[in-house]
């Protein structure tokens, strides 16, 4: 037989716990009002001592009930655990993801096409897999994506140049630059080449511009011409040749131009590319002009745009270095060689 006795407020509290206590099986033994004990005792309401027994082998029959309460009590705490685990782990899930298309937006609204801002995302989060990625990590880890991608170079120690491009991205103006900047500061003999007979008044402008800095001209109005030319120019230490804009849809055009590349045999053949282009235009331009093999970018007009997603687009298709780029129309002032840091301080700083 197990006798317990309880201290309580009312019966109905002293029945609960008999029962868990003892089980169903327990009978009340005896029950009567008591005071509290000390002095303040006499102040309080009368407590009920309720004294209850129970058979030892019906008390045995009960323990497995305590047992599986027990581990429902642990499966409950059990579950809130894995709840507020889930919840703080859905949170921080959440925080990366607004980390990560916040700096996705800011890619797009820096011009940078969507192809490629998500190809600098998975990239990064590649490279920090299991780690928390911040909005400091993403800017250090795309300067780092932009330092492999950028490459320069500046092309002093060869001699013929040949430009390439599509109308209007500013090809004459560039090389006049490129003639002044090699004539007037570095002390080099220059001779100045047109084939692009085409253009009214595309002869006549670089014509001038010869004129003005006292520098040999040729007119290349075929291919039997460019010998003859190349001949007059045999002292020269750079001589640079301006093309027909084509449309780089025109396949029969490049084509063309590709022959006219042939003969001349060029050191360098630059691909100019203006930054107010379009960048679905950008990666037309760079792939329907691999035909011609350049090996080397112009960036022209970057003091017309606002955000420089042209210039990621350019450099990421074409794969080739920037030689240089132009901010105006200023001859020969508005040039400048291409310098990485420069680049990719533009990139990432573009509002």
């Amino acid at each position: 037989m197990i006798i317990k006795r309880y201290i309580v407020d009312n019966m109905s509290e002293a029945m609960t716990r008999i029962r868990y206590e003892l089980g169903n099986d327990a009978v009340i033994v005896s029950q009567r009002k008591i005071r509290q004990k000390g002095f303040t005792g006499l102040f309080k309401p009368k407590k009920i001592e309720v004294t209850a027994a129970v058979d030892e082998k019906a008390q045995k029959d009960i323990t497995p009930k305590k047992d599986d309460l027990e581990k429902e009590i642990q499966e409950i705490k059990n579950l809130i655990s894995n709840m507020t685990q889930n919840t703080t782990q859905k949170s921080k899930t959440k925080t990366g993801e607004t980390t990560r298309n916040k700096f996705k937006a800011h890619l797009i609204s820096s011009g940078v096409p969507e192809e490629i801002a998500q190809e600098i995302i998975d990239t990064i989060k590649e490279k920090n897999i299991g780690k928390k990625i911040n909005s400091k990590i993403y800017e250090k880890e795309f300067k780092s994506i932009l330092d492999e991608i950028i490459k320069t170079n500046e092309f002093d120690n060869s001699r013929i140049h040949l430009f390439v491009g599509p109308t209007g991205v500013g090809k004459t103006t560039t090389i006049a630059k490129l003639a002044s900047l090699n004539t007037l500061y570095k002390n080099k003999k220059v001779g100045l080449i047109t084939v692009d007979t085409y253009r009214i008044g595309a002869v006549e402008q670089l014509k001038t511009y010869a004129e003005i800095l006292g520098v040999p001209f040729g007119v290349i109005f075929s291919n039997n011409d460019i010998k003859k030319v190349l001949d007059d120019m045999t002292n020269c230490d750079i001589i640079l040749v301006d093309t027909t804009g084509r449309n780089s849809k025109n396949a029969m055009q490049l084509q063309e131009t590709k022959r006219l590349i042939q003969e001349i045999n060029p050191d360098y053949i630059h691909l100019v590319i203006s930054m107010t282009t379009k960048e679905s235009d950008i990666k037309r331009i760079i792939n329907d002009y691999r035909i011609l093999n350049y090996n080397s970018l112009i960036l022209t007009k970057i003091d017309e745009t606002n955000t420089f997603g042209s210039m990621l687009t350019a450099i990421y298709y074409s794969n080739v270095p920037v030689a240089y780029m132009t901010v105006g129309q200023n001859v020969p002032d508005d040039i400048e060689i291409a310098k990485k840091d420069k680049i990719i301080n533009m990139v990432v700083e573009a509002e």
